[in-house]
Formats: C-alpha cells, structure tokens, sequence
C-alpha cells in the first residue's frame, strides 16, 4: 500500500542509545499487547492484518535492542496517509521520547506519500494543541459508543460474502478519502465477522460490519444513504452479537447517528478528535454511521 525510503543503515536516532528504524513481527505482537493493556480494545486481527498488508507501516523504537516505543504510519497507495497507533512504554513516558517519535511518523508518513497526499489521525481531545502545532488541523469530534448488543437479526439483509467485492468497494470509496481495495478486501474477510449490505434492485444504499476484539465486537464501517437503512444494518449485526459488549465510533456531525446509538442503549465512554495534516478530504459525514477505526482510518 504504498512504498517509501528504506531506514538508513543503523536507523534513526532519537536520543543517546535510543533507535527507530522497521519493526519486527515479534515486535508487533508487542504493540497490540501494549494497545490492549491501554484499554484500546483493538480487534483480534486489526495488527495482524495491517502487518500483513503494509509492514512499513510500523515504527519501533529501541533501547539496546528493547522495543521501548512504537507506532504506525499507513500509507494508503501513496495517495493518502494514515497516523495510527502510538504508545510509549508506561516506564519510559514523561521524558519527550514521545513527541520525538509523533515527529518522526509525520516526517516518514509524508516520505512515504505522493506529493501533496493529505495524513489523517484520530487523536484524544487532550492532545489537539500539539497536533495542531505540527500541522494537523481539527476536523470533527468522534465519540465512542458502548453497551450490550440488543437486536434482531433480518433476513431481508445480504450477507458481505454474498456480494461481488466490486460492489462493496465501490460504495465504500463514497465515504472515504481515497480507494482502499487491498485493505478493504481483508478487512470485510477477517476472521469471526459479521456483515451485511441493504440492496435496493442491484444497488447497495448501507453496509457495515462487527469484528471480534479482545472485549467483544466492534462495529466499523457502517455507512448508509439514509439512517433508516443504517439502522436496518446495525440491528441486524447487533443481532448477530446479542448480548456481547459492542463499540460503534460515531462522527459527532451526524447528528441522525447519534441518535441511533442512543436508540441501541449505548452509551458514550470515549472519544477522538479527526484531524488532517493537508487537505482536508471532503467526505458526506452524514452517511458515515460508523468509522472503520480510530487506528486506521
């Protein structure tokens, strides 16, 4: 998904015996580790599949060897970037190593990118003033919706493996920066999903999905023509997972969305605020029920 200039030998210098450069696959089964202890719930295959699609993607950072720091820096085809996960050891925060690796991730992502491709990130409210002092600017909140998954499933429904993957993409690419095929393809795919698309004759008006995470499921994406279809999916695929805990990222904009999250008995626990470095992509927030993920985009 994109390519960009290899590590110069020895990698980067971030501080006296410190060192970024790639990281190794041991070393990303760390960071989910990591990603889990915060509390972030990450998807049982969410790394894993990133790993497999973009492994210039990840970032360490080392002390003698010692991943002390990490995080990831998607590249989306070269055309648009993604600022994903990003996690000091707990022992070693409070000394700038983390402002230095932010720094770095920028500065690769952008090497990684055509020229003028916009980066996006989700970042916790507390941390816009320094996003912004490296360029990024605020878009939207997101907020994040939890509670016991209550509905029913429809038969009226299609199931995603059902559908030629041509279909999917193409409603995808409505509400996302930029085309994402490769990563699509496996995201829809992975291992426990559920989902499903609203038909109208031929044509696709809603799909989302529900992916298995350390804590249940998490919803994403779910985007619709209308909320009344988004509704449809999410009931459906509530259904699917009755009674597990579920999570659904929800653009604060759409204003319907919330609405529905309220209606499932959810209730806000978290939120990101949607940043862009460049460009700002213009996307129709009002059919984006539900973000595929705070990590990538």
């Amino acid at each position: 998904m994109g390519s960009g200039a290899s590590w110069p030998a020895g990698g980067v210098a971030l501080a006296p015996g410190i060192v970024a450069g790639a990281m190794r696959a041991d070393e990303v089964r760390t960071l989910d580790e990591w990603a889990a202890a915060e509390g972030w719930n990450p998807g049982l295959a969410d790394v894993r599949l990133v790993w497999d699609l973009d492994p210039e993607a990840f970032v360490a950072v080392r002390e003698q060897g010692s991943l002390i720091a990490g995080g990831t820096i998607l590249s989306y085809d070269g055309a648009f970037g993604f600022m994903g996960l990003f996690i000091v050891r707990p022992d070693r925060r409070g000394a700038g190593l983390g402002t230095r690796l932010w720094t770095l991730r920028r500065d690769r992502l952008q090497a990684r990118l055509d020229p003028g491709a916009s980066i996006g990130m989700d970042g916790v409210f507390a941390m816009v003033p320094f996003y912004e002092r490296g360029g990024f600017r605020f878009a939207y909140r997101t907020l994040r919706f939890e509670g016991s998954a209550s509905g029913t499933p429809s038969t009226d429904l299609v199931d995603l493996s059902a559908l030629d993957f041509g279909v999917i993409e193409q409603f995808d690419r409505r509400f996302v920066p930029v085309a994402r095929p490769a990563f699509l393809r496996r995201w829809v795919t992975q291992d426990g999903v559920h989902g499903a698309a609203v038909l109208e004759g031929d044509r696709v008006t809603a799909y989302g999905m529900v992916r298995p995470c350390r804590v249940g499921y998490k919803f994403g994406p779910v985007f619709a023509d209308r909320p009344s279809d988004a509704t449809r999916v999410i009931e459906h695929l509530m259904g699917c997972v009755s009674g597990a805990r579920v999570q659904l990222d929800v653009p604060e904009p759409n204003a319907a969305a919330l609405a529905i999250a309220q209606r499932f008995g959810l209730h806000e626990s978290f939120g990101c605020a949607r940043m862009y470095l460049g460009a700002a992509p213009v996307l129709p927030v009002e059919g984006i029920f539900g973000v595929t993920s705070f990590e990538f985009g």
